[in-house]
């Protein structure tokens, strides 16, 4: 079904927050300080992170932090090492940032890097067994599942799951689909893998992980096939707005419910981007800075903040 746009402020937003939510509308934060695409996010204690990255020249390892209460920007310790493409992901407020690349994939990472706001400090954990960078990364039972890629002109259908608990990595079940920028979310106790780039095309293919049984099935395709987008688990479903169709940004969102094995349509982006970065707080979908297309640098970076209500 196809809705009507709402555009509000951030102000309005934690304003019907706090009396009456107005659903199914997307409001704008506070421009990022450096504009990036391809950054890697997460949350700590209430902060949204965006580490690292692309600007319009190179890669950087800046440490960025919104405060969604204050609607400001903060700069935190950088990572030892400039990445961007990398996937992330948050475990017992750690935050890991893993592979990536320098130069848009012609260098490739595995390196683990964990991130403790309480010393402010990053450490060099085991590192991921594949490197590669344009994967995407959820949590299942504080395990990290890093999910698809690209290395060496391949697209990749790589699973690795990396405990922080003892330091260690496993190999999993491949994807059905080999895709680099997928997108993924653990709804309920279901890794879904929607989305990406396999190739030669995007794909709309969407396949389900059971970790008891370490398996994919092929679920419902997503019917805007894109790669690149903004992505998170809310409400018992999977949200993806925006990225690329034919290497050009896209400002669509659609939701898939496991349950209903089915995708609903949602209120557009009021910016089409690709490549943003990624984080859910509090029932809201985060997506912050990406591009206009996927030409690193030889495209145009925002340091836009649009924030998704379901």
């Amino acid at each position: 079904m196809l809705v009507s746009l709402l555009f509000v402020d951030m102000a309005s937003l934690v304003k019907a927050q706090s009396s009456e939510v107005t659903h199914n509308t997307w409001a704008s934060g506070a421009p990022m300080p450096t504009a990036t695409s391809f950054s890697m996010t997460g949350v700590l204690k209430g902060l949204v992170y965006v580490v690292g990255g692309y600007t319009a020249s190179e890669a950087i390892a800046d440490n960025q932090i919104y405060n969604p209460v204050t609607n400001t920007w903060s700069s935190g310790t950088a990572l030892p090492t400039a990445t961007g493409q990398g996937a992330s992901a948050v475990v017992k407020n750690i935050l890991y940032v893993i592979g990536g690349s320098n130069n848009g994939g012609g260098n490739l990472f595995n390196a683990v890097w964990a991130y403790n706001p309480k010393t402010k400090t990053w450490s060099s954990k085991a590192v991921m067994p594949t490197a590669r960078c344009s994967a995407a990364a959820t949590v299942e039972k504080n395990i990290i599942y890093v999910i698809g890629g690209y290395a060496s002109g391949v697209r990749l259908n790589t699973v690795e799951a990396f405990d922080p608990a003892t330091d260690t990595w496993t190999e999993e079940a491949p994807l059905l689909v080999g895709k680099s920028e997928p997108s993924v979310g653990t709804v309920g106790t279901t890794i879904l893998a929607a989305d990406g780039y396999n190739g030669s095309e995007v794909t709309g293919d969407n396949e389900g992980y059971d970790v008891s049984t370490n398996s994919w099935t092929s679920l419902t395709a997503d019917p805007t096939p894109r790669n690149a987008a903004c992505f998170g688990s809310l409400s018992g479903s999977l949200y993806v707005a925006g990225g690329a169709v034919s290497d050009e940004a896209v400002s669509v969102t659609e939701s898939f419910k496991v349950s209903k094995k089915k995708w609903t349509t949602q209120a557009s982006m009021p910016e089409a981007v690709g490549i943003p970065g990624s984080a859910v707080y509090k029932g809201l979908l985060y997506c912050i800075g990406g591009a206009n297309n996927g030409d690193l640098f030889n495209n145009t970076v925002y340091d836009y903040v649009q924030i998704y209500q379901p």
